[in-house]
């Protein structure tokens, strides 16, 4: 039994300009590529089904390399703060979810960015106070890297004047020594811990909304981090177990170890589902521009009183990356300020994988000449998220100053010094559709800005960008024989428009719709007639 895909643009991937007239599937693999009448021809006997493109164009199956996916399913089921463009119409918001939510329920929201707001103020405690003082409220930034907190959620996580400092983390503290609302990184996890943990339903909600939506935006498969979270590993775990015993989609999940529950993960008994599979193990080295918590070598330029925040020291970043050593394992390390990567890859150079695993550095948001020079000496993989630069510029540039900025998610310069790159949203920090990333990445800019790109030296042509999603994503986890690109011997996943994003203007991008999203040559998304519900 084999199937014929004809009729369409169907770019390899390979090269750019690399087009081939028909792919030949079997058993879920590539067999051959050529024209319509060759492979008809060899292949009649075994030829079932033929999919007519209707001059549409197959790429190979996008994948988005660095996401949260329960996560970002919860934004589809929950409390999502990211669209409120004013303090007081998320307030507004907030006081209708208190008023519906019955005493001493938690309120719980994703998704605020003070950045949006008229006076980039962040919500203050009195202003959650005013909300209510019966119900606990946790609203965590679009970063997750801060966090804002009323007076009941602080005196439930046992924060006071006297509470320490907790590792990697700051409780942002008044002039009087009381805590502001506001926490940075870890200390966010003092309140996290007394949340309660969420239902194996809530879960199987959250990932079956996430899967449903990434398809429809053409994705095979993703990269998530998401195992140290809603309540620990076996809780998390299980929910993908029981989506790939119960929903029989196919949709490639490769996830990523977070070193608090490595030992965990080590000791199970791995999924047999051949769509699950474990990766690197997940360090943070630091935190995000957007709270001035990425680590930098000199101040913030807009708050020369702090350079940032490590969430490990030099010592205990070295020796989190040699415990992976020790269990096999690569890692996958945030970091996005300059000094978080210099310490980051010092602590690489001090226990080197073996030649067969692939390290990630997951952002690399500020580079240097040196930094630069010193990647190039090491087998790393960087995963970028191209939409970060529409979402952090034009107050990024002020946040870093002028020098720094033209080294801020510099894409292009990373792959003119030969680095391998893979393309991800981040979400539900950014939106997880990949044309919004794509185009982000060729033009630095968002659809209706009216100039030239930010850092304009620095924007990917449409074969690099699509790249990204392809065969750069392929490559960072080891499948770069096997997914990526459209050739023989290489897996049925393909993500079909209904325009050719290699030739189209590049405004037309993001306006392209998804007609088909295929996963071992099955079709688990068609334009109109989803089949995940």
């Amino acid at each position: 039994m084999g199937t014929l895909y004809s009729n369409g643009t169907i770019y390899t991937m390979e090269a750019t300009g690399s087009i081939v007239e028909a792919v030949y599937v079997s058993e879920g693999k590539i067999v051959a590529t050529g024209s319509k009448k060759e492979l008809v021809s060899t292949f009649q006997e075994e030829l079932t089904e033929e999919v007519d493109l209707c001059g549409h164009t197959m790429f190979p199956g996008f994948v988005d390399s660095h996401m949260h996916l329960i996560g970002f399913g919860e934004t589809l089921i929950s409390r999502d703060l990211s669209a409120f463009t004013s303090q007081e119409s998320m307030l507004h918001y907030l006081k209708r979810e208190v008023s519906a939510a019955p005493e001493g329920t938690w309120i719980i929201g994703e998704g605020w960015n003070e950045n949006q707001f008229p006076d980039a103020a962040i919500p203050t405690l009195q202003a959650l106070d005013a909300l209510s003082t019966k119900h606990p409220i946790f609203l965590s930034r679009i970063c997750r890297h801060s966090f804002i907190v009323n007076s009941q959620a602080l005196q439930l996580a046992g924060i006071t004047k006297e509470t320490p400092q907790p590792e990697g983390g700051v409780i942002v503290r008044n002039e009087r020594g009381e805590a502001t609302g506001l926490l940075l990184d870890g200390a966010g996890d003092l309140v996290k811990r007394v949340i309660p943990k969420p239902s194996p339903a809530y879960l199987d909600h959250a990932l079956h909304a996430g899967i449903s939506k990434l398809i429809s935006y053409g994705l095979t498969g993703c990269h998530t981090e998401d195992l140290s979270y809603y309540g620990g590993f076996e809780r998390t775990y299980a929910a993908f177990e029981r989506f790939f015993l119960t929903a029989n989609i196919p949709f490639n999940i490769h996830l990523l170890i977070h070193h608090r529950v490595v030992d965990d993960y080590c000791q199970s008994k791995k999924a047999s589902s051949p769509y699950l599979e474990g990766g690197a193990m997940k360090i943070f080295s630091d935190g995000a521009f957007g709270g001035r918590t990425a680590l930098l070598e000199q101040p913030y330029e807009d708050d020369p009183t702090t350079s940032g925040v490590a969430i490990h020291t030099e010592e205990e970043l070295s020796m989190l990356v040699q415990k992976a050593r020790k269990r096999g394992m690569a890692v996958a390390i945030h970091t996005i300020g300059d000094r978080s990567l210099s310490y980051v890859l010092k602590a690489l150079r001090e226990h080197p994988p073996t030649s067969s695993l692939r390290d990630r550095v997951i952002h690399a948001g500020l580079v240097s000449d040196q930094l630069l020079q010193e990647m190039q000496q090491l087998p790393l993989i960087i995963d970028v998220q191209p939409s970060f630069v529409t979402s952090d510029f034009p107050w990024l540039a002020k946040r870093l100053g002028p020098e720094r900025t033209p080294y801020a998610f510099a894409f292009k310069t990373l792959l003119a010094h030969g680095l391998h790159c893979a393309g991800g949203s981040d979400a539900p920090i950014e939106s997880a559709n990949p044309l919004e990333g794509i185009y982000a990445a060729i033009t630095r800019k968002r659809p209706y800005d009216q100039h030239g790109g930010y850092e304009p030296q620095e924007c990917l042509t449409p074969f690099e960008a699509v790249s990204l999603y392809t065969s750069g994503s392929a490559y960072s986890i080891g499948h770069e024989k096997d997914r990526g690109y459209i050739k023989a011997g290489y897996d049925a996943d393909f993500t079909v428009f209904d325009r050719d994003l290699l030739q189209c203007h590049v405004d037309e991008i993001v306006k392209a719709n998804v007609m088909y999203t295929i996963v071992n040559n099955t079709i688990v998304y068609k334009r109109e007639q989803a089949l995940l519900r």
